[in-house]
């Protein structure tokens, strides 16, 4: 299936039925706000070769099941340009859904600001900012898809500024468009695929797929779980560990189930955002939105065995602002040697990420559920735990640090590691003792006779 080339193709693209909202006003007559000269005959031109009487169509649809407030742009006028009208038929939409209680999706394709109305015309991204931040404070979600070109202020506000982010494959994406950019500039950074590698999108979507990865969006972030989400059964070991340095060596072994298999103990389907949204990701750090067996939705942010990168730790801030604007239950599943402490790491940030999860779990005012599955490394572990809610599994540890750097600030000698794992007394029973966590969790019950 090729990509949609006009609004109400990307429209027919996601929904058979589309209802399109009343039009509102555009510009002033004539030649516009400035008195561009010609403007009223170059509107009129491109009214009639696209079809459409501004650069944005809006209405309501339903998407895989959930009825969303829809804003398609018409590259074909005037280059999805924005303007007075397309920025009054946006802020129509946006207060329509909230109105309605609807989320927003966005198909944008886009060249930015219209020349034609000068500073008019770049003052409506104030405009559309303001509207997506009063829907954003109504606990709305916001989705984007990026056509191609999704460049300038409508890339800067309506895409990037969403909570969601797909991309079709080779959409041109980025704030300068093809015009304005220098000489030398790599074509590659200017791609849907360059945007995810580098976390600014979540999904690059191919078209034949679109309906169904929205239809999952919009049914998990309009659908939340209520009351707090129970900590998972254990899936490994059972048996208590019979000291610390055990238990260490027991949350190291490579065979120990990680977060994929407790993530798909828990949900029947998941959706995962990708990116901090300041240039980076992290492969060992899992964050999305799942449906329980109930049919209702909780958010997971899960490490999974690796030293997470600043770019994890803000990830998963991300992902818990965005579940308690919802009201989406958290589940947390800390697994981590520790915070990446190499120099790329330190240059990227890694304190002040960290910093930003702490306050996140600590302002959220949704439900958030930790389980410990495994290595609980200092702060870059604590970071994911829930206070006063953080559970562990029987092959799990947790720790001020590390054994063998404990040993090392303590300047005694590597092979004092496991006497200092030992003392350290951070296996699951010491944290109950300790207050650290409320409980160890066991294995799923066995269904008896008759059950």
């Amino acid at each position: 299936m090729t990509a949609p080339a006009s609004a109400r193709e990307a429209l027919a693209l996601v929904t058979d039925d589309f209802t399109e909202l009343p039009a509102v006003e555009g510009p002033s007559a004539g030649d516009g706000p400035i008195g561009w000269p010609g403007y009223d005959r170059t509107r009129a031109a491109a009214a009639a070769r696209s079809g459409e009487t501004e650069s944005v169509v809006c209405g309501t649809g339903t998407v895989g099941g959930t009825r969303t407030v829809l804003v398609s742009f018409e590259f074909g006028f005037l280059g999805g340009s924005i303007g007075e009208g397309a920025g009054a038929r946006v802020a129509a939409a946006h207060a329509h859904a909230r109105t309605h209680r609807l989320p927003v999706t966005v198909l944008l394709a886009t060249g930015g600001s219209r020349m034609h109305e000068g500073m008019r015309a770049l003052v409506q991204l104030q405009r559309l900012a303001g509207e997506s931040a009063l829907t954003r404070a109504a606990g709305l979600p916001q989705l984007a898809v990026l056509r191609d070109p999704t460049t300038g202020g409508g890339w800067a506000t309506l895409g990037a500024g969403s909570d969601v982010v797909l991309a079709l494959p080779d959409a041109q994406v980025g704030f300068a468009g093809s015009r304005v950019r220098p000489p030398d500039a790599d074509p590659a950074a200017y791609t849907a695929a360059s945007q995810l590698a580098h976390g600014h999108v979540d999904a690059v979507v191919p078209a034949g797929e679109l309906r169904g990865v929205l239809g999952r969006w919009l049914s998990l972030l309009t659908r939340p779980a209520r009351g707090p989400v129970p900590p998972p059964y254990a899936l490994g070991a059972t048996a208590p560990a019979a000291s610390g340095r055990e238990a260490v060596a027991r949350a190291r072994r490579p065979e120990r189930p990680r977060a994929d298999r407790y993530l798909a103990e828990v949900f029947t389907e998941r959706a995962e955002l990708s990116g901090d949204r300041a240039g980076g990701t992290d492969p060992g750090t899992r964050c999305g939105f799942g449906r329980l067996p109930d049919g209702r939705t909780a958010a997971y942010a899960a490490q999974c065995g690796t030293a997470t990168r600043p770019a994890g730790f803000r990830t998963a801030a991300r992902l818990v602002r965005l579940a308690d604007r919802l009201g989406v239950p958290v589940l947390t599943l800390i697994d981590t040697p520790g915070a990446a402490n190499d120099a790329e790491a330190e240059r990227a940030g890694a304190g002040p990420a960290i910093a930003e999860l702490f306050g996140a779990v600590a302002e959220a005012r949704v439900p958030v559920t930790a389980l410990l599955v495994g290595e609980g490394g200092s702060g870059g572990a604590l970071a994911l735990a829930a206070p006063g809610n953080t559970w562990a599994t029987p092959d799990s540890y947790f720790s001020v640090i590390a054994p063998e750097l404990a040993a090392a600030i303590l300047k005694r000698p590597p092979e004092e590691a496991a006497e200092t794992a030992d003392r350290l007394r951070l296996r699951p029973k010491d944290l109950v003792a300790l207050g650290v966590v409320r409980g160890v969790v066991g294995a799923r019950p066995t269904a008896g006779p008759g059950d």
